[in-house]
């Protein structure tokens, strides 16, 4: 899920629940129970998410960029990078972690209970309680993971050319040098011209 569309799920529920009735307790109970199973595992994949999505992109005109990197400076370059990237991810996954835990209960606690009646809540709970729901939960991780991997690897060539011909038909159009190619050195004269005799 992108952060936009995160952002407007996030709005609608919170506009539902200003907008509502407070659930029955026996409804309320319900809801608390599915918010509980559903928060930890929402949380970590909400913030991982979010997190990352900018990151490819960025990797991408990243290693574009590296290009144009001496190449005794290219390997040192590249991996004080990948530990930037390392270090960004490290420090705001579990900032953003902490940020959905906070807003889940509530705005889940809302959109639940608009969309969904009690009978509809005790089949949901009865899903999410299951074995067979755990399970294909950690079988979708690890589904999204692999397609993720296979189609970057095939994909990723093909994008980083793209990229780079991209970059330097915007170069082209801006009058700037092309990524990757060494500029033109400046025209020499052919020869010195020699200089006036000084009159006697």
């Amino acid at each position: 899920m992108t952060s936009r569309k995160l952002g407007l799920a996030l709005a609608l529920a919170l506009a539902a629940g200003t907008s509502m009735a407070q659930p029955s307790p026996a409804k309320k109970a319900l809801i608390d129970k599915i918010v509980a199973l559903q928060q930890q595992g929402l949380a970590e994949g909400l913030s991982a998410n979010i997190v990352q999505a900018p990151l490819g992109q960025l990797m991408q005109a990243g290693r574009a960029a590296l290009q144009q990197v001496p190449a005794e400076k290219r390997e040192a370059t590249a991996k004080a990078m990948e530990a930037d990237v390392k270090k960004f991810v490290e420090e705001n996954v579990p900032y953003l972690k902490d940020k959905i835990s906070k807003a889940v209960p509530g705005t889940a606690s809302a959109l639940l209970d608009e969309r969904f009646n009690e009978d509809e809540l005790k089949q949901v709970l009865a899903w999410a309680e299951s074995p067979v729901s755990q399970k294909f939960g950690m079988a979708s991780v690890e589904l999204q993971k692999a397609i993720a991997q296979k189609v970057m690897a095939e994909a990723a060539p093909t994008l980083e050319g793209r990229l780079k011909t991209l970059q330097a038909n915007l170069a082209k159009q801006l009058g700037l040098p092309v990524p990757g190619t060494a500029p033109a050195a400046a025209a020499k004269p052919a020869g010195s011209a020699p200089a006036p005799k000084k009159q006697p």
